[in-house]
C-alpha cells in the first residue's frame, strides 16, 4: 500500500512560485504525481537500503528542481508521461548529491534531521548515494539518448564542482571566483537540467531549451548564495539548522570569502571576524559573536546583492518566452529564491 502523499513538499514548492488559478492547480497535481513517483522509486527491497534510501525523502524539503521541470513543461504539451519521469530523475540526482555532500562536509543535519551518515555511518550513506544515482540512470535511459548525454553532462559537473570545493583554489586563483564556479557546477548545472528537461520533454523548440538553461544556471547560483546568508540571519525555526552552523564547519560561504577579502584589504573589523572564524568556534557564544559581527559587517549585505544580480539576470534571460502565467511564475521563483528565509 502506497503511504500518504507527503504535503510538506508539495506547498514548500508551491510557495516558492505564487502559482495561482489553472497553473497552480495543475503543478500542484503534478508534484503530486512526482512524489508517488519518487516514493516507488527509492523503494528497495532490503529493509535497510528501504530505511536508509527513504531518510532525505522523508526529511521534506522544497523539491524546487521538480517543480521547474514541471513549470517549463507548461511551455509546451505538460501531460507527457516522460516530463514526470524527468521530473523524478532531477530530484533523485539531487537527493543522491546530498548524502555524499554531507559526507564530504561532516554535516551533522539535514532539512533538520540527522545527517545518514550519522545515523548509518559514512559508507552506508555513500553507497544509499550510489544507489540513487544508479536509479536516476535506471530511469533517464527510458527517455532516449538525448535525456542521458544531458544527464551525464551534468552528473560529469556535479562531481567536478565537488571536486573543486574539496581541492580548493589553485596558487593566484581568486577565492571568491572559485567558489562562484564551485556553485554554478554544484547547483547551477542541476537546476538548469531541470528546467531543459521539462521543456525538452514537452515538445518545445531549441531556443526555449537554451533560455531555460541559462535561467535555471543564474537561478541555481542566486539559490546558493542566498542559503550563505540565511545562515546568518536565520532563527533555525525555518530554516532547520543553528544559525552559524557553515562557519562551525568550516564551509567558505560568500560572506566569509569577502570578509577574508576585507580583512586582508586593512578592514580592522573584517580582521576580527576572520581571526574568530579561525578560533574555535565550539563554544556557541563564540559562534554567536563570529555570527553577529558577520551579519553586521558589510560583506553580507553585498553577498546578498550578489544573489539579487544573479536573480535580476535569471529574469532578463526569460524576455524571449512568451507573456503568460508560467514565464510569471519563473519570475516569482527567481524573486523568491532571494527573499526567503529557509
Amino acid at each position: 500500500m502506497t503511504p500518504p502523499r507527503p504535503e510538506g513538499p508539495v506547498a514548500a514548492a508551491l510557495e516558492m512560485t505564487s502559482i495561482a488559478g489553472d497553473l497552480g492547480a495543475r503543478i500542484r497535481e503534478g508534484l503530486e504525481q512526482v512524489e508517488e513517483q519518487l516514493e516507488h522509486a527509492v523503494r528497495q527491497a532490503d529493509p535497510l537500503a528501504d530505511d536508509v534510501s527513504h531518510h532525505l525523502v522523508r526529511a521534506g524539503g522544497k523539491r524546487v528542481r521538480p517543480l521547474l521541470t514541471l513549470l517549463a513543461s507548461h511551455l509546451g504539451q505538460a501531460d507527457r508521461p516522460e516530463v514526470f519521469d524527468a521530473a523524478v530523475v532531477v530530484e533523485l540526482t539531487h537527493l543522491a548529491s546530498l548524502y555524499h555532500d554531507d559526507v564530504m562536509d561532516s554535516a551533522p543535519l539535514r532539512r533538520g534531521a540527522p545527517s545518514a551518515h550519522e545515523v548509518w555511518g559514512n559508507t552506508v550513506a555513500i553507497l544509499t548515494g550510489d544507489v540513487l544515482f544508479a536509479r536516476a540512470s535506471t530511469l533517464v535511459a527510458g527517455l532516449g539518448t538525448e535525456a542521458v548525454r544531458i544527464q551525464a553532462t551534468t552528473f560529469e559537473r556535479l562531481c567536478l564542482g565537488q571536486l573543486r570545493e574539496t581541492v580548493g583554489t589553485r596558487p593566484g586563483q581568486d577565492p571568491v571566483d572559485h567558489y562562484l564556479g564551485v556553485l554554478a557546477d554544484k547547483t547551477g548545472s542541476l537546476i538548469a537540467t531541470s528546467a531543459r528537461f521539462g521543456a525538452l520533454f514537452a515538445g518545445c523548440s531549441r531556443a526555449v531549451q537554451e533560455v531555460l538553461v541559462e535561467y535555471g544556471e543564474l537561478v541555481g547560483v542566486a539559490f546558493q548564495l542566498s542559503d550563505d546568508v540565511i545562515d546568518l540571519s536565520s532563527d533555525g525555526r525555518t530554516s532547520g539548522k543553528t544559525p552559524g552552523t557553515d562557519l562551525r564547519e568550516g564551509v567558505p560561504t560568500l560572506p566569509v570569502l569577502l570578509a577574508r577579502r576585507a580583512a586582508a584589504a586593512g578592514d580592522a573589523r573584517a580582521a576580527r571576524i576572520v581571526q574568530l572564524l579561525d578560533g574555535d568556534l565550539s563554544d556557541d557564544a563564540v559562534l554567536a559573536q563570529a555570527v553577529d559581527l558577520l551579519k553586521e559587517h558589510p560583506v553580507t549585505e553585498l553577498a546578498r546583492s550578489q544573489a539579487q544580480r544573479r536573480s535580476d539576470e535569471a529574469i532578463v534571460a526569460l524576455q524571449p518566452l512568451p507573456d503568460g502565467p508560467v514565464k510569471e511564475a519563473l519570475v516569482a521563483f527567481a524573486d523568491a529564491v532571494v527573499d526567503r528565509t529557509s
